[in-house]
């Protein structure tokens, strides 16, 4: 898709969140190709935390995050499979304000170009939470490419057209 190379690029404040019951900052290779995508795109690394598979301490990370004014957008990598330690999905469920589920399902479709079949294992989702975006990507490197490089590159860069997600920021808490 297009870049207006005419417009402004506004860099986003990107928090990053990998849930792993066995990862850690050492050896955290999908948190790290995120983070290496985001800032040589020219976004700003906000945060980044590693928490065990558990909702309650998944959803109290994001409640800090989302009453963070230096923090615009939650990328979160990893527990959005099917297994019964993979929380991710519901404890974004218990935040959201509203859900973006066209997310998932462009997520799913271009990683069925990479993976197959097997993308349906994913429940990669998507929503905004008190003017805050909040993104879950499976916890694969594989993963965390196809959806920065096939959807969060373009829509969190405010030169891209027809539109953008950062170009609606500013109106996201209108009631």
């Amino acid at each position: 898709m297009p870049i207006d190379e005419s417009a402004a690029f506004l860099p986003v404040r990107i928090a990053v969140l990998t849930v792993s019951d066995t990862r850690t900052l050492a050896d955290d290779r999908s948190g790290d190709t995120l983070v290496a995508r985001l800032t040589d795109a020219g976004h700003i690394l906000a945060d980044r935390k590693i928490l065990h598979d558990d909702a309650d301490a998944i959803v109290a990370a994001l409640h800090a995050w989302i009453d963070d004014e230096t923090v615009d957008c939650i990328i979160s990598t990893g527990g959005t499979g099917v297994t019964g330690r993979d929380v991710t999905p519901e404890a974004i469920e218990r935040v959201q304000d509203k859900a973006i589920p066209g997310f998932g399902e462009l997520f799913r479709w271009l990683s069925y170009a990479t993976i197959g079949t097997s993308t349906v294992q994913s429940r990669a989702c998507a929503c905004v939470t008190r003017g805050t975006y909040i993104f879950a990507l499976p916890g694969s490197t594989g993963a965390v490419k196809d959806g920065w490089d096939g959807i969060l590159r373009d829509q969190l860069d405010s030169r891209h057209r027809p539109c953008n997600f950062v170009e609606l920021m500013p109106r996201l808490r209108e009631r």
